[in-house]
């Protein structure tokens, strides 16, 4: 009867069709038109309360219109898991490896302020870096979490930006900060005498400061840069939270000249420090190799392993998202190397340094053993 909506059975070019009255010809059109008002009635109450969580790929696709930040929608991001046995599983220790990492940080910076054995520069360096351990991996965890519990996957333009500012803040100003730290293991193994006037309590505020200044200008250009872009096509990230070069794959604009600017950066943030890095201890090593001291030799190897491994965890994936071309690495390859430096390092750096340092370990026992002590008493 579709044929009919626009037309009365006067304007039928040959008649009537054979063996149709008129009064049925008008019943089925006015059936026609009742099916056609209820059909645009449905669609009409789906685009006004329809969530573009609800709507179909196929939809998104239609409007390949530009569009940036003005626009009232946002992206939406790629759960990380989906509901089989295997993924559940992969979840759950997500979960477990979060909880950890807050409560392990947490306790470290905690134990660090409350032990005054520890308030030498390098445990203040250390507590900073478990600071910012905890509020780097709850930039993204917590919303991947509720987005794979309650669906919660649709993130606004400003929270993108947010969420992406964040990120790279916390992210540049924990690499600035291990590379400073190297400085101080330095300092305390070829320089002792001089450690205390070179590694003042005003210095390392000041290598705080500076390396919280450095990740605030990294991410203040490269949220800027990126969000200036015009977007298209599918909103739909492939990643489970927004990072530089998966929200770059929705651009449709020559993003070449950005990439550029993204890798410049990349230098000065990763692979400068990792220089620092590798020079600090190249140094280093030397020196311990020239003690004549067993005890001392083992001490300053343990305290730098422990360092170096950290350092490898943190900078490795990095360097493998911002530093390789996106040809070398797949959207689930970086879900992947993700999880390494959001989730895992987190909660391997205080289980890192508390059990290859004996003043940690210590510090961590006397307070265990008031805590006995106050029950029991």
């Amino acid at each position: 009867m579709r044929w009919m909506y626009g037309l009365s059975f006067h304007s039928l070019p040959c008649g009537l069709p054979k063996g149709l009255s008129v009064s049925e010809l008008q019943l089925g059109a006015q059936e026609g038109h009742g099916r056609k008002r209820k059909v645009n009635k449905r669609l009409n109450l789906l685009m006004e309360t329809a969530h573009w969580d609800n709507v179909s790929e196929a939809w998104q696709e239609t409007s390949r219109g530009p569009w940036n930040h003005s626009s009232t929608i946002g992206f939406v991001l790629t759960s990380l898991f989906n509901d089989s046995p295997m993924h559940l599983f992969l979840f759950s220790m997500v979960v477990v490896v979060y909880t950890l990492a807050m409560a392990g940080n947490t306790a470290m910076v905690l134990l660090i302020w409350a032990d005054a054995r520890l308030h030498t520069p390098m445990y203040f360096l250390l507590s900073q870096l478990s600071f910012l351990d905890i509020f780097f991996t709850s930039v993204t965890v917590p919303k991947m979490i509720a987005g794979f519990l309650f669906g919660w996957t649709s993130i606004s333009f400003v929270g993108c930006g947010a969420q992406m500012f964040f990120f790279m803040f916390l992210g540049a100003a924990e690499c600035l900060l291990l590379a400073l730290m190297a400085y101080d293991r330095y300092v305390a193994i070829c320089n002792p005498l001089r450690y205390p006037s070179l590694m003042s309590h005003q210095t390392c505020l000041l290598m705080v400061a500076a390396s919280w200044l450095g990740g605030s200008i990294n991410a203040s250009v490269q949220t800027a840069l990126t969000l200036q872009f015009p977007y298209c096509g599918s909103r739909k990230i492939a990643h489970f939270f927004c990072e530089v070069p998966s929200l770059l794959r929705l651009a449709c604009a020559d993003t070449a000249a950005y990439e550029q600017v993204l890798f410049v950066t990349g230098v000065v943030v990763l692979l400068l420090p990792i220089a620092f890095i590798t020079t600090s201890y190249a140094l280093i090593l030397a020196a311990v190799l020239g003690m004549h001291s067993v005890e001392g030799r083992q001490k300053a190897l343990a305290t730098c392993s422990s360092h170096l491994t950290v350092v490898n965890l943190f900078y490795g994936p990095l360097v493998y998202t911002y530093m390789l071309p996106a040809s070398y690495h797949s959207p689930g390859q970086d879900d992947v190397v993700s999880i390494f430096y959001t989730v895992l390092t987190p909660m391997l750096n205080p289980v890192i340094y508390s059990l290859r340092n004996k003043e940690v370990t210590g510090a961590m026992k006397k307070v265990i053993g008031k805590c006995r002590v106050g029950r029991t008493a």
